[in-house]
Formats: C-alpha cells, sequence, structure tokens
C-alpha cells in the first residue's frame, strides 16, 4: 500500500477515536493547533501495540548501504526488520536525501502503521559549511551571530534529510581538561543561558514544519561537564547549590526557549546514572518545568547503567530508565529487547510507555513529518543549500567575531597591508583539516582555508611560510588516538632563518583539531608536542612575534604571555578560518571577542573560574610571611587571562556609573548606567559586561556574578550610554533545596570591559 493510501486509512481509523461524523471532518489531521496535535497524538496511541510502542522509543545508528543490497545477515538484517515492522522511531547518523528517503520510505510504507522516522544527527557547529566550534562562538558574546549560525547548520542538515541535531551542548564546565569544553558556551550560567536560547531559536526557528528548521537537543542533563579532575564519562559529586545555580540555568533557558528534545549524560549524579535520574527527568524536567518534549539517551548509555553498578543487568536497566523518564533508547538495545516483556509481565505499567511515545509523536507532529514524511527530502534543495556562498559568508562573519585580542604590545598588530618582511611559521598555518575543528561528521577533510592561504590574499608584504614542525606525526581520524610530534625538529632551522630575515614573524601554534572533544581530556595544557620550544627557538631569532593560537580550550601559556607581544585567540574557526584569521591580523576586521572561559597559569590552577567563593581566608593577613590562606605556594592565584578579557586594536573609556537607587525594597527594579567612549583612532565593538556581588546570603555568594552584558559598536569619538536592569530574576539564587531566594542585603555592582571590572557601585536591598 502506497504512503498516502495508508495515510488515508490511518486519518479515518484515527477520526474515529476522536469523534469525527463523517470523512470531511479527517481534514483536522492536517491541522496544525496545539489542541489536535494532541487529539491526534492519542488517537494514534490508542492503535499502537505494546511492541510498537517500544519501536518508538527505539533508536538505531545507520546500519547498512541503503543504496546497496539489503541486508541478510547479522544485526544489520534484525534492524532491517525491525524498521519494517515499525520497531524503529528513529535513526540516526544517515545522511544525504537519497539515503534518508530509502530508510523513511520503509518505515512508512512497509510497517503497518506507516508512523515516519525522525533522523537525527550531530549538527554540532555546521553541516557541510563549519562555523567556529561552539566555544569559539561563545567568545564572539553576540547572541544574533550565534543564532544565525545554528539556522545555517540547520538549513544544511535539513537539505540533507535531517530534522534533529544533537545541539546544542549547554553544560557548564570550569575545567579546561574536558575536552568537550569545545563543545559548549564556556563557565558561566547567565552567558551559557543566553547562547543555549540563541542555539535553540536558529535551529529551530519559529515554525518547525517549515524544511529549513530542525529539532534542537539540550544535553548533556545534568552535570556532564562536572566530571571529576576534567576526565570523560566521569563522575560527578556536587551540591545541590551548584547544580541548581550553575548546572541547570542553560537548561532551564533551553527549555524556555521550547527546545524539543533533551539528551541524558554519560555522568553519574551523586551516585545515580543521569539516564535513570528520577529526580532530574521526572522531578525538575518534566516536573517542575512542565517540559513536554522527549529525552533521548546518549550512545549505549541506558545500557550502561549495569556497568555503573546501578542496574544488574540490560532488563534492570531499561526498567530504571523508562521509570526515571528516559524515553528513546540509542542503541544500547535495551529497550527494544527488554520493554515489552516487562509490560506483559507487571514489572513496569504501560503508562510508562504511553507517556514516552506520546512525546515522541507529538516532536513528530510538530516537524510535519505525519503531513509529508518526504519533506526533507528534496534533491534540488539538496544541491542548492549545501555549501552555498551566502553560508561560506555567514561563517566567515562568524569566525571573525569569535577572534579574542589576548594581548597587544607597542600595536604590534594589525600588521602592515605593504612594505613587510613577513615569516609565517608553524605546521597549523597551512593546515585545512585541523582547523575544521572536532564534531564536523558531515564535513569534507582538507576543505578549510588555511591561514596560510588567507594571508596570501595580501599581496603587498614579502610572505615566507615555514613549517618549523609537525603538530601530529602518521595519520589522524576522528576515531583514533593523535600520534603527537614530539621528537622532530629537523624543520627548526628553517623556520629560524626566515625570522631572522622578517620584520614580523607570525606563529600559528596550538592543539590539533582533534585533540579536544569527546574523549580528549588532557592533563597537559602546554602546546603540544614540540611547539614551545620551537616558539623559545624563533623568539631567540626574532622578538616580533604574534601568536595566533587554534585550540578548543583554554591553554597554560604562562612563558609566550611574558615574552610574545602580540597574542591572538583564534580557536578553531571551522570552514573560512583563515580569511577570518588575516582580515583581524591585517585590521580589515577590529577584534571585539571575549573569553567564555578563564586561561589557567598552569593546569594546576584547574578547574579556575571567575565566579569562586571568598572563602574563610581569602587574603594574607598582616604578616606577610603567613601561609595559613587560600592559595598555592608555587604559583599566584589570579588567572593568566580572566573570564570577559578581550582587547580591541581601539581603546574604550568606562565613567559615569549610576543607579536609578541606592537603596530597593525587594521586587523593586533598579536601572544601571554607565557611558562607554571609544577613544581610539578606529571604530570597534566593545562588550559591556555588568556583575553583581551579593556580600551575605543565607548560602555563601561568588565574589562576582554576571548578570548583563551587552554588545556595542562605537565610532571613535562616540560615547554612549549604556542601561541594565537589576530585579528579583538576577538579585536572587537557589538554595540546596532548588527554591528560588531573593535576600535583602547588601550588592556591590561591577561594570566594565571584563571580570576585572573598572567601575564599582553599591546598593542596598531592603
Amino acid at each position: 500500500m502506497s504512503y498516502t493510501n495508508k495515510m488515508v486509512v490511518l486519518a479515518l481509523t484515527i477520526s474515529t477515536f476522536m469523534g469525527c461524523k463523517d470523512n470531511n471532518q479527517v481534514a483536522v489531521l492536517e491541522s496544525k493547533t496545539e489542541n489536535s496535535i494532541e487529539q491526534k497524538v492519542d488517537s494514534l496511541l490508542k492503535l499502537m501495540t505494546v511492541e510498537e510502542k517500544v519501536g518508538q522509543m527505539n533508536q538505531y545508528n545507520g546500519f547498512w548501504d541503503v543504496t546497496g543490497p539489503t541486508p541478510t545477515e547479522g544485526n544489520a538484517e534484525k534492524k532491517y526488520e525491525h524498521l519494517k515492522k515499525g520497531w524503529v522511531g528513529s535513526m540516526l547518523n544517515v545522511k544525504g536525501v537519497e539515503n534518508v528517503k530509502t530508510v523513511q520510505k520503509i518505515a512508512v510504507e512497509e510497517s503497518r502503521l506507516g508512523i515516519p522516522l525522525i533522523i537525527g544527527f550531530d549538527v554540532i557547529h555546521g553541516y557541510k559549511t563549519l562555523s567556529p566550534i561552539p566555544l569559539a562562538e561563545s567568545a564572539s558574546w553576540d547572541l544574533e551571530a550565534i543564532k544565525n549560525s545554528a539556522s545555517v547548520g540547520a538549513a544544511e542538515a535539513s537539505a540533507a534529510g535531517i530534522n534533529w541535531t544533537f545541539a546544542p551542548m549547554v553544560d557548564i564546565s570550569q575545567d579546561a581538561k574536558w575536552g568537550r569544553v569545545m563543545e559548549g558556551g564556556g563557565e558561566d550560567p547567565y552567558l551559557g543561558s543566553k547562547i543555549a536560547q540563541a542555539r535553540v531559536n536558529g535551529f529551530q526557528g519559529d515554525d518547525l514544519t517549515k524544511p529549513n528548521t530542525i529539532a534542537a537537543c539540550a544535553k548533556h542533563f545534568a552535570a556532564y561537564g562536572f566530571g571529576e579532575a576534567g576526565k570523560e564519562y566521569n563522575t560527578v559529586d556536587i551540591s545541590g547549590a551548584t547544580l541548581h545555580n550553575l548546572v541547570l540555568p542553560p537548561f532551564k533557558a533551553a527549555a524556555d526557549a521550547n527546545v524539543k528534545t533533551f539528551m541524558n549524560g554519560f555522568n553519574d549524579l551523586n551516585g545515580i546514572p543521569a539516564t535513570s535520574n528520577s529526580f532530574l527527568q521526572r522531578d525538575i524536567l518534566k516536573g517542575k518545568w512542565n517540559w513536554n518534549g522527549f529525552v533521548v539517551s546518549d550512545w549505549a548509555s541506558i545500557g550502561e547503567i549495569a556497568t555503573w553498578g546501578r542496574a544488574k543487568d540490560k532488563r534492570d536497566a531499561a526498567k530504571l530508565a523508562v521509570t526515571a523518564g528516559s524515553d528513546m533508547d540509542m542503541e544500547s538495545y535495551a529497550y527494544i529487547e527488554e520493554l515489552a516483556n516487562l509490560v506483559k509481565d507487571g514489572t513496569i505499567d504501560e503508562s510508562l510507555l504511553d507517556d514516552a511515545v506520546k512525546r515522541i509523536l507529538r516532536v513528530k507532529f510538530e516537524l510535519g513529518l505525519f503531513e509529508d514524511p518526504y519533506r526533507y527530502c528534496d534533491k534540488a534543495r539538496e544541491k542548492e543549500v549545501i555549501g552555498n556562498k551566502k553560508h561560506h559568508d555567514a561563517v566567515l562573519d562568524m569566525a571573525k567575531k569569535s577572534i579574542v585580542l589576548l594581548k597587544n604590545e607597542n600595536n604590534l598588530l594589525p600588521l602592515k597591508k605593504e612594505g613587510q618582511k613577513i615569516a609565517l611559521i608553524g605546521a597549523l598555518a597551512s593546515d585545512k583539516n585541523s582547523p575544521l575543528g572536532s564534531w564536523r561528521l558531515a564535513s569534507d577533510d582538507n576543505t578549510a582555508v588555511s591561514v596560510l592561504e588567507g594571508m596570501q590574499k595580501y599581496k603587498g608584504n614579502n610572505l615566507v611560510y615555514k613549517k618549523g614542525a609537525d603538530v601530529t606525526v602518521g595519520k589522524t581520524a576522528f576515531t583514533k588516538e593523535l600520534h603527537i610530534n614530539t621528537t622532530d625538529k629537523s624543520e627548526f632551522n628553517d623556520a629560524i632563518a626566515a625570522a631572522k630575515q622578517a620584520d614580523v614573524v607570525v606563529m600559528v601554534l596550538g592543539e590539533h583539531g582533534f585533540q579536544s572533544g569527546e574523549g580528549r581530556s588532557r592533563t597537559n595544557l602546554q602546546l603540544p608536542g614540540v611547539q614551545q620550544e620551537l616558539l623559545e627557538a624563533v623568539y631567540k631569532a626574532n622578538k616580533n612575534i604574534v601568536l595566533v593560537l587554534n585550540n578548543g580550550r583554554p591553554l597554560a601559556i604562562t612563558w609566550a604571555d611574558k615574552h610574545i607581544p602580540a597574542i591572538v585567540e583564534a580557536w578553531q574557526l571551522g570552514t573560512q578560518t583563515g580569511n577570518a584569521v588575516a582580515e583581524v591580523l591585517y585590521g580589515d576586521y577590529n577584534p571585539s571577542g571575549k573569553l567564555p572561559m578563564t586561561f589557567p597559569r598552569n593546569v594546576g590552577q584547574t578547574p579556575i573560574y571567575y565566579n569562586h567563593k571568598s572563602t574563610g581566608r581569602p587574603v594574607p593577613m598582616a604578616d606577610t610571611t603567613m601561609v595559613f590562606w587560600t592559595h598555592y605556594s608555587d604559583v599566584e592565584n589570579s588567572p593568566l587571562y580572566p573570564f570577559g578579557h578581550g582587547l580591541s586594536y581601539t581603546d574604550f573609556k568606562y565613567k559615569n556609573l549610576k543607579l536609578s537607587k541606592t537603596s530597593a525594597a525587594v521586587g523593586e527594579a533598579i536601572t544601571v548606567s554607565v557611558d562607554v567612549t571609544n577613544t581610539g583612532k578606529l571604530d570597534g565593538k566593545e562588550v559591556v559586561q555588568l556583575y553583581i556581588r551579593d556580600f551575605v546570603g543565607s548560602i555563601v555568594r561568588p565574589v562576582k556574578e554576571l548578570k548583563g552584558f551587552e554588545l556595542v559598536p562605537l565610532k571613535t569619538g562616540e560615547t554612549k550610554t549604556i542601561k541594565f536592569t537589576l530585579d528579583d530574576s538576577t538579585l536572587g539564587f537557589f538554595d540546596n533545596n532548588g527554591n528560588y531566594l531573593v535576600e535583602a542585603g547588601e550588592f556591590k555592582i561591577f561594570v566594565g570591559g571584563s571580570s576585572k571590572t573598572s567601575l564599582e557601585a553599591n546598593f542596598e536591598l531592603k
């Protein structure tokens, strides 16, 4: 039976359940109102067997070459049979219109009820045309640009048949050792919440039925970024106050932005694996927040409940996960193998399945898949949209906005466009693969514009390139460990000779793109391999160095900060990396990025973050020889570069900090205003940042908390008055039980261009 005929029959059947008196009322199935979707979901659920319900909760990875022969043996044949039976609700890692249409056709035209699949894929920072890694985008503090970046990824992925992304990752993390910091919004819950909303809105748009939007997924719920020692898949043990004040706000922001799905994490939380954590999923997400989307597990994490020791076997794991509120099983086979029997023998109630399936079907209706399961399968659109010039222009814009100028002594930057001899040094300068970063499953290798290519477009200077040393040795792959060059210095002398002849040396050093990301935790945050030795050797030959960093996390570059006059944080910027870096180096774009994570002086300081507590002994006592205060004996407490730090080629001056009132009652709003002036010689943009300190609380409060920011364009000589509003939503905090409190007391306000702010004022809340 064709899909069209099947849907007519299904519509007539559902119409009976909905109380339709004649065939004309079948048209209600095409209505997109919330009530009609709920009616259709309920009616369809009544047609389903237990096995078909379990099937909707089952997600398989792409398991055969769909353009080749049908699988006839092994696990692939079993999965194929499940697909035909309607026992698969979603597939992931199936991409391209031809492939998606093939699997979708099986689901809707060969299964009994013809329920369409939702097709998932990791669209982390773009599909084919790549934006900067998410941490880099976060450094822009430009919410509209971040939203647009996500919409570019959604447009390309949807053109390839995909309708669901496993992004954004909204985990807060304070530890640069964790490889997945590259995938998130940094260390701060306020900034992270704003970015979470921007990315959800960019992916989902204002109408999910439009073919250029996809369902988003807030992950990893929750506290995955707080794994002990920054180690992947590790245990998490944190207080309720930390959970509610630091971890949960970006997830709540995503839920408020109507994100359609959540993904739980690989971690445990205080002894309970996240995948089986009822407190997180039932009590908070689906209870307190009243969120109505569905929760998907991470890869095989339901089966891993037993590995943790929380369940005795896969059957027990399936029972714990579904009871806790995990709605869809990604590739552990626990649900498809165990849930039906758990229902039939009375171990769990079928209502648990009904709740999960209703949530899954609701998203499918909202995506318009029942109206047209092939709406994402347009070959002409696939060819037209993916990789078009508009998208390349958009990711270039995002890349330029993501660059942070960390240091610029003696105005070494911007480079002159004529008459300079420039030595460009570093294997990463000519690399066209590493700048793409981690998590770029659909992109093509070696498609990034290299820094060398970007700088070669500026013809006025004598540019000489020397590699100096390889970062890696042997082949690199997404799924394999990198082999870092720790011994080969054979090309040092060529680089040193070029540096001696140059007016300015540009060195591109840092991590390879696959040194950060999932499974890439590191205990050494210095420049990998022989790169530090190369930097020092070149410095002896020519001290006029611009260091361009390519990395997916904060690095410990204390030596460079002490010796190198100009340092540019260029992250891994995606497809247009080289063009973005060159435009900043040559001054065609004035950098405005600010750090979303603190940079440590050494790895021993990590985790390090700006919004720490005071402690009882925050500073040395009068006796300067006193050792009994909170500090290290071998390095100062301060970071190398603080959260929010970032320079410009122009200068900004802050003055006239004013409060609308210095005393207010709980519930009243206070307006904060400050004048910001561009006192330099170039137009530029400044991220004006507002922080508060609550001096006394029923729970100890941080020394500083970001509560507002605005990206302000200023022409040279221009002054703008920037205003912020503080009210109960920004002055309160959560206690250990998740209760939101706004307490009377004294507050301090800080305003400036980083978390090391320049202006302060006090007020009292009564």
